[in-house]
């Protein structure tokens, strides 16, 4: 789902990003505990919000793809 109403102070970004600034890809919780995950170079587009079951599975298959 897209959503609009996220505060703007939330965002997450990856350690990975270093210090590039504008160009990250930002996550933040959001209250019913789903994850929202959104672009900081354009916040007005929205974000997408993934349930929090989904955002597990997503986390763990990356996780061991990677050798984590």
């Amino acid at each position: 789902m897209m959503r609009h109403d996220l505060p703007t102070e939330a965002w997450i970004k990856s350690s990975y990003s270093g210090d590039t600034q504008g160009q990250c890809v930002e996550l933040q919780v959001v209250p019913d505990g789903g994850v929202a995950v959104g672009d900081s170079k354009d916040r007005d587009r929205g974000a997408f919000v993934f349930p929090s079951a989904a955002w597990g599975v997503f986390v763990a298959g990356v996780k061991s793809d990677s050798g984590i």
